[in-house]
């Protein structure tokens, strides 16, 4: 039997991570000759109906990343000022659940959006002005900078690439789609650290 909540990513002809998709959006794909090549390990085996003629039951093999035919060029021009919306679950994952400024780990519920540079202070939410932290490290920095409230900030915030943002946004990452997307990361991303953790 499948785990049917394992997701599919979707790459453009060239490999380049799209996507999240879920098993009914990768079998219409596979359905409508829209893939041009799979690679990873097999996800699903859906079935299909019998033919009538031959009596053999019609099934699509759907793998862990599939990559479909057509042009990206409006995305590959805009990559470069691409800018992923901020979201807490992306910004907790970035940061490894990790707070920034008592190095511990947390669960989600224990996390929150801290403002390096505060609101208050004219700071912006963006993800370059925006970490992990602990509730009791947030309610301690309060509407202060770390460096007024006696605080170290651990890491330096960064905005992640389009390929960084998949990572983000996907649920029960495979090792074989993390691997595959560690690969479209820039070398200096401090994902590549935080993933060792």
């Amino acid at each position: 039997m499948y785990d049917l909540r394992h997701q599919v990513l979707r790459t453009d002809a060239s490999g380049m991570p799209l996507e999240w998709v879920n098993y009914q959006d990768a079998v219409r794909l596979y359905h409508l000759g829209q893939v041009a090549y799979s690679c990873g390990s097999l996800l699903y085996r859906v079935h299909g109906g019998v033919c009538a003629r031959t009596g053999r039951r019609s099934y699509i093999d759907v793998n862990s990343i599939i990559a479909t035919h057509g042009s990206n060029k409006v995305l590959i021009k805009a990559r470069a000022r691409y800018v992923p919306p901020l979201n807490n679950p992306a910004l907790f994952k970035r940061d490894a659940y990790l707070c920034m400024y008592c190095g511990e780990r947390f669960q989600v519920r224990d996390l929150s959006r801290d403002h390096v540079t505060p609101i208050s202070q004219n700071g912006r939410d963006i993800w370059t002005n925006v970490v992990t932290a602990c509730r009791r490290c947030n309610n301690h920095k309060a509407g202060r900078r770390p460096e007024e409230a006696g605080m170290e900030l651990l890491a330096v915030p960064f905005k992640p690439t389009h390929a960084e943002y998949i990572y983000l946004q996907g649920k029960r990452v495979l090792a074989d789609q993390m691997a595959f997307l560690r690969a479209h990361f820039p070398r200096s991303s401090p994902l590549h650290q935080r993933l060792k953790l």
